[in-house]
């Protein structure tokens, strides 16, 4: 079983899950449960007039009817498979920032390298619906915090999380992705390669039984443990409505530090990170800012943020990092529209531009 070295045995981790996956329990009853009679061993003896004093009629005569091994069976096989673990609140490796959390997860299942929760760590989130430049932003701070030594916590989702998770990946650093499905199901399925290659370096981690689909009130959920995680939460770029700023109210409910990269007063996809910004969080442009407020200035290895990027081609210049439409290229540039699409294309094969719908262009570099 690929359990935490001398954590629990077969049947102790049968007796975690099958309790987890009681009807009406929930986190808080388990939790409660544990600090009151102890392992799961000592609840599934409890009479019911003890667990009575802590959970509901039903759920004490659930408990009381002994576990459901049928039910406990596929996430037992699963955890035979190479790289699958169990991590329980009795584990010695299960994560202390996470204890620290008003509800922690009572067991997380997890796909990899266990050796990555031991590393400091920063959230990174942000839309899913990100702009090019958004993601660039989001690879290149992930890359740049990787290298001084952070491992990059995200939720694998489209847009700033896979990218975050990238960025981790290519500085050939740490990365954790919480997701909000079962460890046996891929969500978004357009991720399936990052996973693996998460799984590879890295770690994927659910608090969810094998099985769960992606459900809309998982999400918040998964967010907690997202921030939990953290020494802080960076949002690279969120529109008011983004999920992403329940990660960040947490993180901040949490005690962890809050980070916004700003962008375009004109772009929907800044307000988010503006609002943080006037709420209080730290306004970021460069990784110091991130590395200053978390007090790593003993960090030494070299970034690869900001500095140093080549000379900008002329038409960079006249777009700025708004987007523009052709006319708008037309008028600043004084170019003729066959000169500028011929650019233009130039800069999409360099990743220097990225053309949007409705005809506009954006800078990425």
């Amino acid at each position: 079983m690929q359990t935490a070295p001398g954590a629990i045995t077969h049947d102790e981790a049968a007796l975690w899950v099958s309790l987890s996956q009681i009807h009406g329990l929930g986190n808080q009853g388990f939790c409660q449960l544990l600090r009151e009679l102890g392992e799961p061993a000592a609840i599934y003896t409890a009479s019911v007039k003890q667990l009575r004093a802590f959970v509901s009629e039903p759920v004490a005569q659930a408990i009381s009817s002994g576990p459901d091994t049928a039910a406990a069976a596929p996430a037992l096989a699963w955890l035979q498979q190479p790289d699958n673990h169990l991590i329980t609140l009795a584990d010695p490796c299960y994560p202390p920032a996470l204890l620290q959390i008003p509800d922690p997860p009572p067991l997380l299942y997890a796909k990899g390298q266990l050796s990555t929760l031991s590393r400091s760590a920063l959230a990174m989130v942000g839309s899913r619906n990100a702009s090019p430049q958004g993601e660039k932003n989001a690879e290149d701070f992930a890359y740049a915090l990787s290298q001084r030594g952070l491992c990059i916590v995200s939720g694998m989702a489209l847009g700033i999380d896979g990218a975050a998770h990238r960025g981790a990946l290519k500085a050939q650093g740490s990365t954790i992705a919480v997701v909000g499905t079962g460890l046996d199901i891929v969500y978004p399925a357009r991720h399936r390669e990052l996973a693996h290659q998460i799984v590879e370096s890295g770690l994927i981690l659910s608090e969810f039984d094998l099985g769960t689909p992606s459900r809309a009130q998982n999400f918040p959920r998964r967010n907690r443990i997202i921030s939990g995680l953290s020494l802080g939460c960076l949002v690279v770029e969120a529109n008011v409505q983004s999920g992403s700023l329940i990660t960040a109210r947490l993180a901040a409910e949490q005690g962890r530090e809050v980070f916004a990269i700003p962008g375009s007063i004109h772009s929907p996809q800044a307000k988010g990170c503006h609002q943080l910004i006037k709420q209080g969080a730290k306004l970021v442009d460069h990784i110091q800012d991130i590395i200053d407020e978390l007090d790593m200035a003993g960090s030494t290895a070299p970034t690869a943020e900001n500095a140093d990027l080549p000379q900008a081609h002329p038409l960079l210049e006249h777009m700025g990092y708004d987007a523009v439409s052709m006319e708008t290229l037309v008028e600043r540039s004084g170019l003729t529209s066959d000169n500028l699409c011929a650019m233009l294309l130039m800069l999409e094969l360099e990743n220097k531009v990225a053309s949007l719908p409705g005809g506009r262009y954006q800078r990425i570099t």
